[in-house]
């Protein structure tokens, strides 16, 4: 399993799940496919730039198509660009590829059969992964976890049960949540390129962020010309 599969089943974990927007999480999954890229060597990031080193291990199919996706000449493509190109739609073809895997399992919400239908990880060696990944705290998950807003409020934290049995964990993990916000990096990743590619991924959310309120503002004063006083 690669870090965006396990970010993903992650995201579906319990707990609410509104407040992962899917732009975000296609960002952040964009980011942990190029992170799990650098650990395996196939690519290295010099000045920003992501540049291809040597032909990828084949397994992972989204990974694969990741890494068919660089470009492979120079002037090699910023991290920040591969971030908004690879990142389009990848949420959806995330949640297409697990569900083709059984990792994702449909179920109706409510006492009805016929109530909303909903999308959740099915109890899997993968899920069962990424749940040891996300309560260990494995510094790279936990901040790209945060960058989409996972854990940094209590919401869609699959290790709730482990976090109030130990009120100082709970601190500390809220401590390191805030921590990782800032844009020069995470303490506790290894590595210049993987902090360099966590703080492009959470520059590049709040640019999606910022982008939002500017059109809610946008579309607010619209409506407010057509009503009129």
């Amino acid at each position: 399993m690669s870090t965006a599969r396990d970010l993903f089943l992650t995201a579906m974990g319990p707990g609410p799940t509104e407040s992962v927007g899917q732009g975000d999480l296609s960002l952040a999954l964009a980011g942990a496919e190029l992170i799990d890229l650098i650990g395996s060597g196939t690519v290295a990031v010099e000045d920003e730039r992501i540049v291809p080193h040597r032909a990828p291990v084949p397994g992972d199919r989204l990974l694969d198509e990741a890494a068919e996706a660089l470009t492979p000449q120079a002037p090699y493509e910023r991290i920040e660009d591969w971030l908004w190109r690879r990142g389009r739609d990848l949420s959806a073809a995330y949640q297409a590829a697990l569900e083709e895997d059984g990792e994702l399992t449909r179920k109706r919400g409510g006492l009805l059969s016929f109530g909303p239908e909903r999308v959740e990880a099915a109890d899997t060696p993968a899920r069962r992964r990424a749940e040891d990944r996300w309560r260990e705290r494995e510094p790279v998950l936990t901040a790209l976890a945060s960058a989409v807003g996972i854990g940094s409020s209590g919401s869609s934290d699959s290790s709730d049960s482990s976090d109030s049995s130990d009120s100082s964990d709970s601190s500390d993990s809220s401590d390191s949540s805030d921590s990782e916000r800032p844009s020069d990096g995470s303490p506790g990743i290894d590595g210049e390129a993987e902090t360099a590619v966590v703080a492009a991924v959470l520059d590049a959310v709040m640019e999606l962020e910022a982008v939002r309120q500017r059109r809610s503002i946008e579309n607010a004063a619209y409506a407010n010309l057509w009503r009129g006083p």
